[in-house]
């Protein structure tokens, strides 16, 4: 039996377009995924009992935990969420409680289906907005076919952007309250535009340039061609069934000293107590209905370098059971995350200054020189992984992107000289701002 979708093979292989090195990493969320696909393909009776295995990632900053998630996510057009695990405070405490994360995943989720089903009518509310645009600019004046189809055709080829026009704009209903939580209306479960849905908004006429118009109509056009409640059922059932939950900095709620086990205030062993029925799976209320957790993927990740994976509570770590090291970066990646990638920073670069005429290329020699200021930055610094990379090259390219307009039509060719007469003072800059405030 052939199931559907791409195999673990395949999705390490996409994920390789972007993400240099981290195999078992890549592997661990791969072979997660495809569980999935085969959890859908099995009898109810035997789905019922199959959940996730949750994964934690333990590895130092900028090495590409983030990255593998979120990459993760787009393969498969999944609802996606990253939260700090820092911004959480435990039960009976003024904060976000934990089951907000979930309540925002469903909001993803829900602004993930309504995209969907947006392109798959966007014909006719492109149609939609364009009848309605041509009776505002034809407002008050008699004009025969011929006149409508001509200003059509300007109006399609884009001649109109700027005209003014006048067009009815509902006024929402719904008033504005203040809940003194960050959390706001949400952790009631109370969706205040549902209770005003029965009551027709006022319109008022507004004048504004037909760009703005255009933006105005086509929300206009999705509310009466899209069915929300199905939108919001589906977005329900993708967040169950296909949601990811990226948890960072997990490091920082391992317990402390002997003043953190005992001390009054906002624990951060309460915090992780509250996460247990969420990884485990309970039933979170949201204001477009409930949500079980039992089927959402939860990816864990923290540097661990001041406490150990040991040092969270035996139950979290239990609902962690697969656990993937994520290695330093090397000098020899730093040279192939400035190539290989999709979106790696030399060719955003040469992107960049094409879009002013400049034209740019980097020898191999200057790659090799860039990642060996990199690494050796960050064996003399902080280690911040690839993050390195962006101070570097933002140094590196600063003048000439500085003065790209007076190089219109120019070359560059970057080489070893080059990168090492830019680059000759940035350690002693970034060794010198620790005492600067």
């Amino acid at each position: 039996m052939s199931l559907p979708g791409l195999t673990p093979r395949e999705i390490v292989r996409e994920l390789s377009r972007y993400i240099v090195g981290q195999e078992e990493a890549k592997r661990a969320v791969a072979i997660a995924l495809r569980n999935r696909i085969r959890r859908a393909a099995l009898p109810e009776e035997v789905r019922r009992e199959v959940r996730p295995k949750n994964i934690l990632m333990i590895g130092p900053t900028g090495v590409g935990k983030t990255e593998i998630a979120r990459r993760l996510a787009q393969i498969t057009d999944s609802p996606f969420l990253k939260v700090e695990a820092t911004k959480y405070t435990e039960v009976g405490y003024v904060g976000r409680d934990v089951e907000s994360m979930i309540r925002d995943l469903v909001e993803v989720a829900i602004s993930l289906v309504r995209a969907r089903e947006a392109r798959r009518v966007e014909r006719e509310a492109e149609r939609y907005v364009e009848e309605r645009l041509l009776e505002a600019l034809l407002s008050g004046v008699d004009a025969g076919e011929g006149a409508r189809d001509r200003l059509r055709e300007r109006l399609r080829a884009g001649e109109l952007e700027e005209a003014w026009v006048e067009i009815p704009v509902k006024e929402s209903l719904v008033p504005q309250i203040n809940v003194f939580s960050e959390a706001g209306m949400d952790q009631f479960g109370i969706d205040l535009s549902q209770l005003f849905a029965g009551f027709p908004a006022p319109r008022k006429l507004k004048r504004m340039t037909v760009a703005k118009a255009r933006d105005i109509l086509r929300e206009e056009a999705l509310e009466r061609l899209l069915n929300m409640e199905e939108v919001r059922a589906e977005g329900l059932r993708l967040a169950e069934e296909a949601g990811i939950v990226f948890i960072d900095e997990l490091d920082k709620l391992a317990l402390g000293g002997p003043e953190e086990r005992s001390g009054p205030g906002v624990s951060r062993q309460g915090v992780q107590r509250d996460l247990l029925p969420l990884l485990e799976g309970t039933t979170v209320r949201t204001r477009h209905g409930t949500v079980r957790t039992d089927n959402i993927l939860f990816i864990a990740a923290g540097a661990f370098s001041q406490a150990k994976p040991s040092d969270l509570m035996p139950e979290l770590q239990g609902r962690l059971p697969i656990r993937v090291e994520l290695h330093p970066l090397t000098e020899e990646h730093f040279r192939r995350i400035l190539v290989e990638p999709e979106d790696a920073l030399t060719k955003q670069y040469r992107a960049l200054l094409a879009t002013e005429g400049v034209e740019v290329e980097f020898t191999a020699e200057a790659i090799s020189e860039v990642a060996h200021v990199a690494a050796e930055l960050n064996r003399s610094l902080e280690d911040i992984g690839a993050r390195r990379l962006i101070t570097v090259m933002e140094r590196l390219m600063e003048e000439l992107s500085f003065e790209a307009d007076r190089h219109v039509g120019e070359r560059f060719v970057i080489d070893r000289e080059y990168v090492q007469a830019r680059l000759s003072g940035l350690a002693g800059d970034l060794e010198l701002s620790r005492y600067i405030l």
